[in-house]
């Protein structure tokens, strides 16, 4: 019969063969609070499965990623972008020898803290509250506070870092206007997330007729390819070849970082500037847009004139009426919002 605490250890030894830029959950910076290790589960397996399994996690599914209230079954969610975004992540991490589980659940955690209706949703939050409001720094109070009926998660330093810092500036969709995160592995997240939500979004802009395969520039197609997977495999294969340093068996370089090559990054930011234009300020005007900022404005305004009316779970913890509200506000699916603000006239 195996011994439970073996199979543990057998795993964090496994990964003494991970490059040295490597992240190696036997060296976790640890967790807020102290707790026995897991027999079978390193550190960051133990995370990614608490992630996986939280109310948040559940609600992507019926958040919007670009389209909102799409006609069909087939556009992508937040829940199937976080997804899309574990896929990519795990796989250039195990090609750079990186800790593939701590990427897995980084990237599981990444978006949990997005509103209602994507961007548009976290806008409107972040220009009433006057603290502000960014999705990343969401995600980070869900794990660590809303969470567990206001216990959190109780995750490892390392996963927590790589959720705060997974967001690009809308200048730069390689850089991040608050910080690089700490390790490689959440670089690969990072980076991973321009990956997937660029060219997802490509396909829903096809699919719902607002962009042709004529659209696109021909000049950015023929250096990242013709169709969703070729793009993603240039754009990953590039980035495996680029960073190589990372796996430890090519040290040329001092602070190996993890990037693109020039020409695919010039390419893939060229092609993010095209969607902006032509898909992201489209669907920003349109009328569900601007019924989403209604509806997340009225709800705001309303739960602060009435925070009697929030569930108790948000009204029974020790934070600022204001911070109640955003945070259940924050927490609502598309049609959840939609159906509340329908009960209230809004």
């Amino acid at each position: 019969m195996i011994d439970n605490l073996f199979v543990r250890q057998h795993s964090e030894s496994n990964e003494n063969s991970l490059s040295p830029y490597a992240t190696r959950s036997s060296s976790t910076r640890g967790r807020e609070h102290t707790e026995e290790p897991d027999p079978v589960r390193t550190a960051y397996q133990r995370d990614r499965d608490r992630i996986l399994h939280t109310n948040a996690f559940r609600r992507l599914k019926h958040k919007t990623q670009v389209f909102i209230a799409p006609p069909g079954d087939h556009y992508t969610t937040r829940l199937t972008h976080t997804l899309e975004v574990s896929q990519i992540s795990r796989t250039i991490a195990r090609a750079l020898n990186l800790n593939e589980d701590l990427a897995e659940a980084i990237s599981l955690g990444h978006d949990l803290g997005h509103t209602p209706f994507g961007h548009i949703g976290e806008d409107v939050l972040n220009s009433l509250y006057t603290s502000g409001f960014r999705h990343n720094e969401q995600s980070l109070r869900i794990v660590e506070v809303l969470e567990k009926d206001g216990r959190g998660l109780n995750l490892t330093w390392e996963v927590r870092d790589g959720i705060l810092h997974h967001s690009k500036s809308e200048k730069d969709m390689f850089g991040s206007e608050w910080g690089c995160g700490n390790t490689y592995e959440a670089e690969v997240v990072k980076i991973s997330d321009a990956i997937a939500y660029i060219n997802h979004d490509i396909s829903d802009a096809l699919r719902a007729n607002i962009l042709h395969e004529a659209d696109l520039p021909t000049d950015i197609s023929n250096i990242l390819g013709h169709s969703h997977s070729e793009r993603i495999n240039t754009m990953v294969c590039d980035i495996i070849k680029t960073s190589w340093a990372v796996t430890g068996y090519v040290t040329t370089q001092n602070s190996p970082i993890i990037n693109m090559s020039q020409d695919i990054k010039a390419a893939t930011e060229q092609l993010r500037e095209f969607m902006f234009r032509k898909v992201y300020n489209v669907q920003s005007e349109n009328i569900d847009a601007k019924r989403a900022r209604t509806v997340v404005c009225g709800l705001y305004k309303y739960m602060i004139q009435h925070t009697e009316r929030l569930p108790t779970a948000y009204r029974t913890n020790h934070d600022e009426a204001t911070r109640r509200v955003v945070d259940y506000i924050a927490g609502m699916t598309d049609q959840y919002a939609i159906n509340l603000a329908n009960e209230l006239g809004i």
